[in-house]
């Protein structure tokens, strides 16, 4: 089970994870309380082994924005998490991870369109800001066996308590956590090697 932790913004966090075992670190290049500029990003991929992907997270972005980051922190993957077309992410030529927002009505077979070799996080509803909210999306509403779960990681409210049932329940290529390993708004490295335990099943 690969599991991403996102929104780091600190050396000690990023070390925690990768020491737990994390296999993507994620960046938040859009409109977020967990934003970071691509010099800030790229200070903090300097403790980040090259067996850990880094990723970064953007919300309709130009194509220039997206290939000078992947230049500049480097980046290993791009997630993301707005209205990008299947056009714009073949374009673009770098590995993606393409967030899809789960509501009532989301059409999901939207999914065949993207290239082949794409990943997808499914994810909740955001809420000031897309993706991040905390909120957990009806896990029932899909079918795993309609989806490519061997390219799909699980988003939306995980945290310590669920991560094991989410994994259970969708067999999926990862889980993708932020906001359920912070405490007070701040990332909380307790909560960052449980998570990653409980997902892992090394508990």
């Amino acid at each position: 089970m690969k599991v991403k932790i996102c929104g780091l913004r600190h050396k000690k966090d990023i070390e925690a994870a990768v020491e737990a075992g994390a296999d993507y670190i994620g960046f938040v290049f859009a409109k977020s309380r967990r934003q970071v500029s691509l010099e800030e990003a790229h200070d903090l991929a300097t403790v980040i082994p090259t067996s850990v992907k880094t990723v970064g997270v953007f919300v309709n972005p130009s194509m220039a924005d997206v290939l000078q980051a992947v230049k500049d922190v480097p980046l290993d993957i791009v997630q993301l998490h707005g209205q990008e077309s299947p056009s714009f992410v073949e374009t673009l030529g770098v590995p993606v991870i393409k967030a899809i927002t789960l509501s009532a009505g989301t059409d999901l077979s939207t999914v065949s369109l993207y290239p082949k070799n794409v990943h997808f996080l499914l994810d909740a509803p955001g809420s000031a800001y897309e993706g991040g909210s905390g909120h957990v999306f009806d896990w029932h509403a899909i079918e795993p066996k309609t989806l490519p779960m061997g390219r799909v990681f699980i988003a939306g409210g995980l945290n310590i308590e669920n991560v094991h049932q989410a994994v259970i329940y969708f067999d999926p290529y990862g889980v993708d956590v932020s906001s359920g390993v912070e405490t007070d708004g701040q990332k909380d490295v307790s909560k960052i090697m449980r998570f990653i335990a409980e997902a892992k099943g090394d508990k």
